[in-house]
């Protein structure tokens, strides 16, 4: 094959790649569950500490608000909670995070969700940065991230609300689509708190989040524009275009950030002498404060070979699997394995919500096959459980799924 020919179909490959990458928001399940998982893992926290939410982050935490107020003023962070040390205002803003972590479980108005999601998370772990037992640390990172992903492509009621103006459209094409009027509203108010907010430097001083939180507001209300009054123009085109690069690049991001934390975690490991002589399990089962099923950790205790195998294969397995993400029946093993292995933190160590973070984590590398087998089981249950509901079209197994926003027009991108 001559120079040319070569350069030719190397720049075929090329286009076809850029292509593909602008005009497909990849990881469309993976990322739903992902929104899934850490909202509900979010949400049980916060209503499993509601007795107790004035003693972790309120009035009376021994954290005080003006304590707070100084470390914040210090290190720049962002904190709504910080704007008053009213209880009135804890209240408004506890509920209003419980909220939004509800509606992005289910995915209503996903993007408003996301942002209000991502705001009372830094809110509430900024103001008592002592509490938490890892998981934080995790849901924290992921919800920066989950505001710059379509998250809501799939297993929504965005989506079927799309799907059923869809259906709607098709079979009755004369008559209007009516518009949604809570979007807008959601923009309006949203747009007035920011504009308050940055106006009295309640965001914190940094200026990544200011930034992230202008540009989401003006996109989405670009985005709204453009769909309502210029569905077919090459406007938006470009909006598909720069929010499938923003979705798909933040989803290399997660699985970086799943890699690093595993490796991080793994080789740390290896320097420690407890985890080289295979007795680091151990002395966790023997405290109390991690005991939840003294019986159950006696009994695993009691047993040296099965401490040291859990012990050498929890390392191994961190370590490993960075390193096998290119083979895709060894990263499922090792995928398998670490989901196990924090179900059984969870049950044996007390930390359930730190098991739920890193789950929905490594739920990013699940295959999409079992995500439909998944989602296809979910389905025939709930038409079992209630027949006669209509809803969003089950994905086939083909993985040509129903997904109603989604825009694949095949030419329609920069370089189509």
């Amino acid at each position: 094959m001559t120079t040319p020919a070569l350069g030719r179909r190397a720049d075929h490959r090329i286009a076809r790649a850029i292509q593909r990458v602008t005009s497909t928001a990849f990881g469309p399940y993976q990322s739903a569950v992902i929104r899934i998982g850490f909202s509900a893992t979010y949400l049980f926290f916060l209503l499993r500490e509601l007795p107790n939410r004035h003693e972790l982050y309120g009035p009376d935490a021994p954290w005080r608000w003006d304590m707070a107020q100084q470390l914040i003023s210090n290190n720049q962070a962002f904190s709504a909670l910080m704007w008053s040390d009213s209880a009135v205002w804890f209240e408004i803003v506890y509920a209003i995070v419980l909220i939004s972590a509800a509606l992005l479980m289910v995915g209503w108005h996903t993007r408003a969700m996301s942002v209000l999601f991502m705001a009372g998370v830094l809110s509430v772990q900024n103001r008592s940065i002592f509490m938490g037992d890892g998981g934080d640390n995790v849901i924290h990172i992921m919800a920066i991230y989950l505001v710059l992903t379509r998250c809501a492509r799939v297993w929504s009621l965005d989506a079927r609300r799309a799907a059923r103006r869809e259906r709607a459209a098709r079979e009755n094409p004369e008559r209007p689509v009516r518009g949604d009027v809570t979007g807008p509203v959601l923009w309006v108010v949203l747009g007035a708190v920011l504009v308050v907010a940055g106006t009295t430097n309640g965001l914190g001083g940094t200026w990544w989040l200011p930034t992230l939180l202008w540009i989401v507001w003006v996109g989405e209300g670009a985005w709204w524009f453009v769909n309502r009054y210029a569905p077919h123009s090459q406007s938006r085109v470009l909006l598909d275009v720069i929010a499938n690069l923003a979705h798909n690049a933040t989803l290399v991001v997660i699985m970086a950030e799943v890699c690093l934390i595993y490796a991080t975690a793994g080789w740390y490991k290896i320097q420690g002498s407890r985890w080289q002589d295979g007795t680091a399990l151990y002395y966790p089962l023997r405290l109390d404060y991690f005991t939840p099923w003294p019986w159950l950790s006696d009994i695993l205790a009691s047993n040296g070979v099965m401490v040291m195998l859990i012990t050498y294969g929890t390392v191994a397995v961190q370590v490993a699997f960075p390193f096998t993400l290119f083979n895709r029946r060894v990263k499922n093993v090792l995928l398998v394995a670490m989901m196990c292995e924090h179900a059984g933190i969870a049950l044996l160590l007390g930390l359930p919500f730190f098991s739920m973070a890193m789950i929905a984590a490594d739920a990013v590398f699940l295959p999409t096959v079992f995500l439909l087998g998944l989602g296809s089981r979910v389905t025939s249950v709930r038409e079992r459980l209630f027949p006669g509901r209509v809803g969003v079209p089950a994905p086939r197994r083909d993985g040509a799924a129903e997904e109603a926003p989604q825009r694949d027009d095949g030419g329609h991108t920069l370089v189509g």
